[in-house]
């Protein structure tokens, strides 16, 4: 799909609910992120648009009447995201009017706020979308190589890795929204070579910085699409925690690769920021170096290599249980950038497809590990403290090689660009509990 730049991302729109106008929120009305929800008036899970503190209850909406003409959700986003883009084009630029700042409909019923608005502080959130297929991808070329180095110090990236895009089915009963706390994983570990496995509780539990995007219109069995034609099949994306038991999976991931050491959970963040939110910020696909191949023919086209990367500031904070009592912020353990993805989103739904693999809608696809050049930018404990030799030193006199019970990770994304409003992805927070 072309670039659809209109008066959605006019950074000087304001909205008539007040808090979509603070500079610092995440969700202004050029965002317009859903999400699933209920509140304790309607148990009823329904579809909510994210407007600065509120939430705007697209069932009451579509009841009311307030948006006729715009395709809304008004009972799931599974079933919308099956329609494609051309909906979602639709319905952001009709809630976007309804929103504006003097728009008729709050001319006409000034009150309308309090009948078409929830307080986010007392909405229950949800999943954004029913999960049945999850795939996990291994895209940036700077946590590959840096996990090769610590496995493989001679040869850290394998050969197929920059022919092909890696990725591996996840497990999807087991992603859970953000704020679900995280129960420590048992499975079988092997530090010493000369003895046996044995059976516990990991002790090198990490978290993983990634990105997700959700599949809206998928493919037929045996199927296959064009890169150019993989952007009109993303519906949005979230932000994802893919918890990993680092000693769990050094000895189990030869030769069939993760295993236990993931499936326990993947946390992911509530509100799916639509591409055509993320159209100010998108940017040139990751420049190879001279003497990397380029991609074969069907991950390739001008259209990805002018704009299939997206500008996202993705930052890890923690927080220890001792921080918390003494009330310390939490403490940023890194900052990165999606720019650096070796492999962009379209190149790895379109490779995915390339067997006839019958993609669905509501399909979670997640980016792997989001790391940078910089020490600052890499995604996980296991870089970041180069496999626990370099500890973190925390606020509170404490140092982390891996997480440890009472820990709280706090994954927060954002994109900005001169000349446009800056929006944000919301958090995706977990709190590790000891394990049963």
């Amino acid at each position: 799909m072309t670039a659809r730049l209109d008066e959605t991302h006019d950074p000087d729109a304001r909205s008539w609910v007040a808090s979509a106008n603070d500079p610092a929120t995440d969700f202004p009305i050029q965002n317009l992120p859903l999400g699933m929800f209920h509140t304790e008036d309607d148990l009823q899970a329904r579809p909510g648009i994210a407007i600065g503190d509120q939430i705007l209850d697209l069932k009451r909406c579509d009841a009311e009447g307030w948006l006729q003409g715009t395709p809304i959700p008004s009972w799931a986003l599974d079933f919308f995201a099956e329609e494609g883009r051309e909906p979602l084009q639709e319905m952001r630029a009709g809630v976007f009017d309804f929103l504006r700042e003097g728009s008729r409909a709050i001319r006409m019923d000034p009150q309308l706020g309090r009948k078409v608005l929830v307080p986010a502080s007392a909405a229950h959130l949800h999943e954004p979308m029913s999960v049945i297929n999850y795939t996990d991808f291994y895209a940036s070329v700077h946590h590959a190589t840096n996990v090769g180095s610590m496995l493989r110090p001679d040869n850290p990236l394998l050969p197929n890795y920059k022919w092909v895009p890696i990725g591996y089915h996840g497990r999807a009963s087991s992603i859970v929204l953000s704020g679900t706390p995280i129960v420590r994983p048992k499975g079988q570990t092997r530090d010493d070579a000369n003895a046996p496995p044995a059976y516990g509780p990991s002790r090198r539990l990490d978290y993983e910085l990634e990105v997700g995007v959700f599949i809206a219109q998928g493919n037929a069995l045996g199927e296959t699409f064009p890169l150019a034609d993989a952007e009109r099949r993303l519906f949005g994306i979230c932000l994802v925690n893919d918890w990993s038991a680092r000693d769990l999976q050094t000895w189990e991931y030869q030769p069939l690769g993760p295993f236990l050491a993931k499936s326990f959970a993947t946390s992911i963040s509530p509100w799916v920021v639509t591409f055509d939110a993320l159209e100010p910020f998108r940017v040139p696909r990751f420049t190879r170096a001279p003497d990397d191949p380029q991609p074969l023919p069907y991950l390739d086209d001008e259209t990805d290599r002018a704009r299939g990367g997206i500008d996202i500031t993705l930052e890890v904070l923690l927080s220890t249980a001792r921080m918390r009592t003494q009330q310390l912020p939490p403490h940023r353990v890194s900052l990165g950038s999606f720019r650096h993805m070796y492999w962009t989103l379209a190149q790895m739904v379109t490779h995915h497809a390339s067997n006839g693999c019958n993609l669905q809608p509501g399909d979670l696809i997640a980016s792997g590990t989001v790391s940078g050049p910089e020490k600052e930018a890499r995604g996980c404990l296991l870089e970041r403290t180069w496999r626990g030799t370099e500890p973190i030193e925390l606020p509170s006199g404490e140092t982390r090689r891996f997480l440890e019970d009472g820990d709280e990770v706090i994954m927060r994304g954002w994109c900005e660009r001169e000349g446009y409003r800056r929006i944000g992805l919301g958090e995706c927070r977990g709190v590790v509990l000891g394990a049963r």
